[in-house]
């Protein structure tokens, strides 16, 4: 009788440790989606500029210096190294780029550059919300991994917490390949 109850005692435990297991890897692969989704805005983010350059540029000739800073804060943020100061830096250029547009009303009315205005607000919302989505995921998963009878086992089973700074890490935007951009 005592073995069957030993049995019993050790079965519970394996399902209640594989339910645990379950669980915490599937919370932990929706930090990783948050972070992938994140690189893969940062990506379209990165390839957007080149043409938004390009579209600028003809207007603005002599504008080169705030073009050239955002080529330059773009190259750096698709780096290899790179953390969110560098996708900062950018956003900035960015809004220099395009306050351009109210600078001179033909570009403001110039069609690429309006549609690429759009999609630059178009991904910087999808980053904002992939950003969040990242922050709930690491708050999920953190609250799983904490939680009773989880907390147990996870430092066992090689769960580490997440870090809500892993964002930084996340926005490195690697992309495969830096367009080249010319002023002429």
């Amino acid at each position: 009788m005592e073995l069957i109850i030993l049995v019993a005692i050790i079965g519970v435990l394996a399902v209640v440790g594989i339910g645990i297991y379950n669980r915490l890897v599937a919370l932990r692969q929706n930090v990783n989606q948050g972070v992938a989704d994140i690189d893969a805005q940062l990506r379209q983010r990165h390839d957007l500029i080149p043409n938004l350059v390009n579209t600028v540029k003809g207007y603005a000739t002599h504008e080169a210096d705030t073009l050239e800073a955002v080529i330059t804060a773009r190259n750096q943020a698709s780096g290899g190294s790179v953390n969110s100061q560098d996708e900062a830096a950018l956003r900035v250029a960015l809004d220099k780029v395009l306050a351009l547009g109210e600078a001179y009303p033909d570009l403001k009315a110039n069609t690429n550059f309006q549609e690429l205005q759009r999609e630059l607000a178009n991904v910087e919302d999808k980053l904002a919300a992939s950003r969040r989505a990242l922050n709930a995921a690491v708050s999920r998963y953190n609250t799983g991994r904490e939680s009773f009878p989880a907390v147990m086992f996870a430092g066992a089973m090689g769960f580490e917490e997440a870090d809500f700074h892993r964002l930084d890490d996340s926005e490195q935007g690697v992309v495969d390949q830096v367009p080249n951009v010319e002023f002429s």
